[in-house]
């Protein structure tokens, strides 16, 4: 009979050593979950047209935190000009010549002009307003790939900023669309950039 009785403390503690076990395991995971998140990656949805066809309302994204300076061409998140989470497409960085338009209604860098047709929004013009600026250090040029839907950059030329964005404004770089499954696609920069000097 005692032995029955021992045994079955055993298995009782074994249970409770189990349950512990996996209690513990769970809030391990949900804290590096969250420190992944506050530091590492996070996860963006698209509220509205602005990055079409190249992101869709609704889509999801994942963004590194940790992928260092915006080049020209990368999609970012950052605090917008409203101050709420915001993503577009650099144009320009800091030193560059951002002009619109050439005589092929090209967007030009540098007097290098970008063949955008990769990733503009089927049918829309580089910009319907004209534009000529030259980027502060330290700041940012930002499009929408749809164009005419977009309140990027030139939208907000009036106001004190001039349209820039400050680089400690960018939360991170878009690296993968997730969501819709159907759609998932690993972002890479356009070659075009790589041609402007």
């Amino acid at each position: 009979m005692a032995f029955f009785k021992k045994a079955e403390g055993v298995a009782k503690e074994k249970k409770k050593g189990g349950f512990r076990e996996t209690v513990l395991l769970i809030v391990i995971g949900v804290g590096i979950a969250l420190l992944l998140q506050a530091f590492v990656v996070g996860s963006f949805y698209i509220p509205s047209e602005s990055m079409e066809n190249t992101l869709l309302v609704n889509d999801r994204v994942f963004v590194n935190k940790l992928a260092g300076k915006p080049e020209r061409g990368d999609i970012v998140v950052f605090k917008g000009w409203n101050g709420e989470d915001t993503i577009k497409r650099v144009i320009g960085v800091g030193g560059d010549h951002v002009k619109c338009c050439d005589k092929q209604r090209r967007i030009t860098v540098n007097g290098t002009p970008l063949d955008e047709e990769s990733y503009l929004y089927p049918d829309d013009y580089p910009s319907g307003d004209e534009f000529d600026v030259t980027v502060p250090e330290g700041k940012l040029w930002l499009m929408g790939d749809h164009r005419s839907a977009s309140a990027d950059s030139r939208a907000h030329m009036e106001e004190p900023g001039g349209g820039f964005i400050s680089e400690e404004d960018v939360i991170g770089k878009a690296v993968v669309r997730y969501w819709p499954l159907s759609r998932g696609y690993l972002f890479s920069r356009p070659e075009t950039f790589d041609k402007v000097k």
